[in-house]
């Protein structure tokens, strides 16, 4: 994906798991399920810096790429998902209105996914994104919830007393509260 289109999109920042791929230090095979292991294939082909020309993207390539980015959001609920990547996958849920035509955008993920014959769930059709979101919010505490009681007493106060302060820590150093 070229930067200035990653600039213009709204989806999470890069993960420490894609970095880790992108290094080499596991591959995403490994990482994600057979269903996702046509995409991850290709994944781990462009990540190997050959300098070969970038694939060209199937209609039913770009689809499965949406649903992928969806599946970041069953972590959510795992309360060992590492807390900053719960954060980044709420943000890019939660983004501005404005920004949700924009490409990769949770709206416009759950509108390819839902719509798109070539998608693996079943079709679902045009529905109001906003119920999804409050849906995901109503869940979103008790996950919060769950995945810091499993730190110290410290986390749970600095998250309440100082949210940025632990935020920039975390974006600094994805293992600072481990």
């Amino acid at each position: 994906m070229s930067s200035a289109l990653h600039a213009r999109t709204t989806s999470p920042p890069d993960s420490q798991v894609a970095r880790r791929v992108r290094a080499g230090a596991c591959s995403p095979l490994l990482l994600y399920g057979d269903l996702d292991a046509r995409i991850a294939r290709e994944i781990e082909r462009d990540s190997d810096g050959n300098g070969d020309p970038p694939p060209s993207w199937s209609e039913e390539d770009v689809v499965l790429l949406h649903w992928f980015l969806l599946k970041e959001v069953q972590r959510l609920e795992d309360p060992e998902a590492p807390l900053a990547e719960k954060i980044w996958t709420l943000n890019w849920i939660f983004t501005d209105p404005d920004k949700d035509g924009l490409p990769f955008s949770f709206a416009n993920c759950v509108r390819v996914v839902s719509c798109s014959p070539l998608s693996p769930l079943p079709f679902i059709g045009a529905f109001d994104v906003s119920d999804l979101r409050e849906r995901i919010a109503h869940a979103a505490r008790r996950w919060m919830r769950e995945s810091v009681e499993r730190f110290p007493a410290w986390v749970s106060e600095a998250l309440r007393s100082n949210p940025e302060w632990l935020l920039a820590k975390l974006e600094s150093n994805p293992q600072y509260i481990n």
